[in-house]
């Protein structure tokens, strides 16, 4: 299994002492391979804005959500379903799992639901292998669960940050080493990380949150760099960062004077579509990233 770091050691480093250094002629070849893929890169971009980008078939996936027990895992399931997927969720919620397995079943689609607890690492391995035994093999990994203390950190008790961050980005280590395997091994799949636009700029009264959104955006590119370093060319990931979200029970209070906050049902919308067409990042509402661009 990869959480012992055996097989999927994909090092093509060597120590050579005598490697010579790169020569001019080398160094000139690199930037010119580097201008041409950007401009590729470029070119790409602008034919998708004017034509649009593609999107993937995502029927027949087996789809995990955690957090599946209501808020924006619950419309992820029933999005995924009618997509034609069939969704496990997780949760620590059972009477929110129970309720997310019959609306899903009431829309004709299969749906299985555990009673987990994501922050503990043998919980996950454990009931990942349940999954495997009972369902199939995960193709489609949505981490989803989040907390939120909401508190001014000198006013946080430590175990509300621990909770934070074991939560909100331990958890994506563990699942993800869980149920990245399989998709190597087929060379098929996709990481889904829900982040926050708290990952990208710091808010007062969210310090714990927003260091450990922070920490989830690093993880999703790290993350994406390795597997194309490794040349899994058919596993994806994708990050969302989203706005404050109504109606998901975390930030039901807040009340935005500039940014409207988002309908849950439109955010789950633009994170199913970023999944259909390997979008890396999604920024919800999509005119905040010119912000984010002027930030420093």
């Amino acid at each position: 299994m990869v959480r012992n770091g055996k097989p999927f050691s994909f090092d093509k480093s060597e120590i050579n002492p005598n490697r010579k250094k790169a020569s001019v002629k080398s160094t000139v070849m690199d930037v010119v391979v580097f201008l041409l893929v950007s401009a590729g890169y470029i070119l790409q971009s602008i034919y998708y804005a004017l034509f649009g980008k593609p999107k993937k078939d995502l029927y027949g996936e087996l789809a995990m959500v955690t957090g599946g027990g209501g808020g924006l895992g619950r419309l992820l399931a029933m999005r995924l379903t009618k997509l034609g997927a069939k969704v496990i969720v997780w949760d620590i919620n059972q009477d929110g799992i129970d309720e997310t397995v019959k609306i899903v079943q009431s829309l004709g689609g299969f749906c299985k639901g555990y009673k987990v607890d994501i922050s503990n690492k043998d919980q996950v391995y454990k009931y990942a292998d349940l999954v495997r035994e009972e369902v199939g093999e995960v193709s489609l990994l949505f981490n989803n669960a989040g907390v939120v203390s909401g508190r001014a950190l000198l006013d946080t008790p430590d175990h509300l940050i621990e909770r934070s961050f074991n939560v909100n980005i331990l958890a994506h280590f563990w699942t993800t080493k869980a149920f990245l395997p399989s998709m190597l091994e087929r060379d098929h799949g996709h990481i889904v990380t829900i982040a926050s636009l708290a990952g990208h700029v710091g808010i007062s009264k969210l310090v714990d949150y927003c260091s450990s959104k922070f920490a989830a955006v690093g993880f999703d590119e790290a993350l994406r760099i390795e597997l194309e370093y490794m040349g899994a060319h058919g596993v994806f990931t994708t990050v969302i960062c989203p706005y404050f979200i109504q109606a998901t029970g975390m930030f039901d209070d807040v009340h935005s004077r500039w940014v409207p906050t988002l309908d849950s049902n439109t955010v789950a919308d633009k994170i199913i579509e970023a999944v259909q067409k390997n979008e890396k990042y999604a920024i919800i509402p999509g005119y905040l990233r010119a912000m984010l661009a002027i930030k420093w």
